[in-house]
Order: structure tokens, then C-alpha cells, then sequence
């Protein structure tokens, strides 16, 4: 193990960390919007509308993400009239195919999690609801979208995890973010046993930061969660005093 060259691999690979950072936090903000109308659309009543939004998700969940990437960067270039439109400034670029890609990949997971919640909120709230005289869009702001999302939060945590872990493939189209500059050492030195373990750390250090912050924001949004903690805080307390009066 050769520990002077992961000492100098830490500071090198940690400038790819802002990269990383980038493309995960554009991609999943991006994403998440497209999700909540992919959603919505998911679950109209007009069937041609639904089954586009179906095949939508089905066409990015059932192909690789790196051939997704592929197909973005290298493919759309081979048609003239991308080349001559208004997008080839930003087709041409790397990273605007990889927030691209990573947008429409994160989009058709998450859209699922968000219709899961959606379906989750119990129709007898929405009635209530369309009793009290709210329209469709005070319905959804008010009563669907805030349980819908409480529901969805785990599986979205999972899906923060698996966006962050996925920006490593952006490497493979020419950006210099953790993993394409870990490759770019292992080449020059064919030590990657010791490089990619630094990698290593740094992906399982932004994971444990994403679980911790989903789990914290989880139990905020949860007041049983939170009334359930208060109740054995009380608990213990009485407990204690009760000892403290024994002796």
C-alpha cells in the first residue's frame, strides 16, 4: 500500500468533490420539478397523456444510464439539424449532456416515488377536502403534495444516494469530477488500488451527510416520530426521578 500517494491523490481528488456537488445537486433540483409534472401527468384520467408520460419512465428506467449519457453526447451530433439549431451550443458540451441525461434519469425514478405518494394520501382527505369548497390546485397544495412527499422521502433519500454515485459515469464523457480524476491518476501511476479508495472515502463521507439529512428532515416532517421521541424523553425523566426518590 502505497500511503504517500494517497496522501497526494486526497487534495487532487478533493478538487473534483465541487464537480461531483454540482452535477448531483443540478440534476436531482432539475429532476425533481420534471418528476412532480411526469407524476401528475402519470396520473391523468386522458389515457394518450398518461401513456406518454408511461413510456417516458419506462424508456429512462429501462435502458443504462451510461448509454443514456452516450447517446446524448455522442448521438444527437450526428444529425444536422441539431447541429444548425439553437441547442448544439449546449449539446456540444459535456456537461450540459451529463446534467441532461442525469435530469431525465433522476426524473423517470423519482416521478415513480412521487405518484406512490400520491396514491398513498387517503381519498377520504381529498373528499373531505372538495367539501370544504378547495379546487384542485389548493387540494394538491395543501393536502396531497405535503403527505405525498412525507410518504415519498425515503425512497427519494435512496434515489439522492444512487444520483450521486451515477455522476461518476459523467466521467466517461470527459469530465474531470472524482472519479475522472481518480482515473486520470490511476493512468499515470497504475496504482488503483490506492486511489480508489480514496475515491472511496469521499463518496461514502457525501452519503453518510445525504442519510443523515434526509433522516433529520424525515423526523421534522413526521410529528408522530417527533411526539413519539417527546413521550420517552418524558418517560425516562419520570423514571429517573422516581429512582431519585427511592433513595
Amino acid at each position: 500500500m502505497d500511503f504517500n500517494l494517497m496522501a497526494e491523490a486526497f487534495p487532487k481528488i478533493l478538487d473534483g468533490l465541487p464537480v461531483t456537488m454540482a452535477l448531483a445537486g443540478i440534476s436531482l433540483f432539475l429532476g425533481f420539478f420534471l418528476a412532480v409534472g411526469i407524476a401528475l401527468l402519470r396520473l391523468s384520467s386522458f389515457r394518450p397523456i398518461s401513456a406518454l408520460a408511461y413510456g417516458f419512465v419506462y424508456v429512462f428506467r429501462g435502458t443504462p444510464l451510461l448509454v443514456q449519457i452516450f447517446l446524448i453526447y455522442y448521438g444527437t451530433g450526428q444529425f444536422e439539424a441539431v447541429r444548425e439549431s439553437f441547442l448544439w451550443p449546449v449539446l456540444r458540451e459535456a456537461w450540459w449532456c451529463a446534467i441532461l441525461a442525469l435530469t431525465l434519469n433522476t426524473g423517470a425514478y423519482t416521478s415513480e416515488i412521487i405518484r406512490g405518494g400520491i396514491l398513498s394520501v387517503p381519498f377520504g382527505q381529498i373528499e373531505a377536502a372538495k367539501a370544504c369548497g378547495m379546487n384542485a390546485l389548493m387540494r394538491f397544495r395543501r393536502i396531497v403534495f405535503p403527505q405525498a412527499i412525507r410518504q415519498a422521502l425515503p425512497a427519494y433519500g435512496n434515489e439522492i444516494i444512487l444520483m450521486i454515485k451515477s455522476t461518476s459515469l459523467a466521467s466517461t464523457i470527459t469530465l474531470l469530477e472524482m472519479t475522472g480524476i481518480a482515473r486520470k491518476m490511476i493512468s499515470q501511476t497504475y496504482k488503483p488500488l490506492e486511489i480508489f479508495l480514496i475515491a472511496a472515502v469521499f463518496y461514502l463521507t457525501l452519503v453518510f451527510v445525504v442519510t443523515r439529512a434526509v433522516a433529520y428532515v424525515e423526523f421534522r416532517l413526521n410529528p408522530d416520530r417527533r411526539a413519539a421521541r417527546t413521550a420517552k424523553g418524558k418517560d425516562l425523566t419520570t423514571v429517573a426521578a422516581l429512582g431519585a426518590d427511592v433513595r
